[in-house]
């Protein structure tokens, strides 16, 4: 385990009550998993309040699980999804390279305005203006949430599920592709500059809506 000083004030809340109260926190970082969790000093966590499995202790530190919890704030702004990784950063540079997606052989998006956005162990996504998606949007009840974007919207484009997406209210790190469209490159053809682009292989190459 490997544990890195975080120094925000984090409050963790359960049924309308704080459980969790610290600016001593630290980002603990297991072997073998992708991402961190929140360690604290045992004084700064309410252990009358905190369900018991949801607490680790790792020598003077205890974990608290995420999830069993039911809002966590840094500073006064709540912190979606999990942890952020200090060593995590996403970067959204806008471009004017010729971006044409399309499904099963029909263009859905064509565009030379497209905000390409960088995130640290992802493929890059391209954000293309509505406009420049020429295929209909359908709303797909799929639902998503990211630390450092927020929570994204889905559509149904072209007879595959929950195919594209957006961030209507995205977190600050996201606020340049606000209501912009990007589709899975796992799952469509793109072309850049009139090359074709490969595939990636990831967790999200098999999304369906629902």
């Amino acid at each position: 385990m490997r544990a890195v000083d975080y120094p925000r004030w984090i409050r963790g809340r359960l049924d309308g009550e704080t459980v969790v109260d610290s600016k001593r926190a630290k980002l603990l970082y297991f072997e073998g998993r992708k991402l961190p969790v929140y360690g604290f000093p045992p004084e700064d966590v309410r252990l009358d309040a905190v369900p018991t499995d949801a607490v680790t202790r790792h020598d003077d530190i205890l974990q608290v699980d995420f999830g069993a919890l039911d809002e966590w704030l840094e500073e006064d702004q709540p912190q979606l999804g999990h942890p952020p990784d200090v060593f995590h950063r996403i970067d959204v540079r806008p471009t004017s390279r010729h971006l044409r997606v399309s499904i099963r052989g029909r263009v859905v998006a064509e565009t030379t305005r497209a905000h390409a956005l960088f995130e640290t162990g992802l493929p890059v996504r391209w954000y293309i203006p509505r406009e420049d998606v020429v295929a209909d949007l359908e709303p797909s009840d799929h639902r998503t949430v990211c630390a450092y974007k927020g929570y994204a919207t889905h559509f149904d484009v072209a007879g595959e599920g929950a195919v594209a997406w957006s961030y209507p209210n995205p977190l600050h790190d996201g606020s340049p592709i606000r209501d912009l469209i990007a589709f899975y490159d796992e799952r469509v053809e793109v072309e850049i500059d009139g090359e074709a682009q490969a595939q990636p292989e990831t967790q999200w190459s098999a999304v369906r809506s629902g």
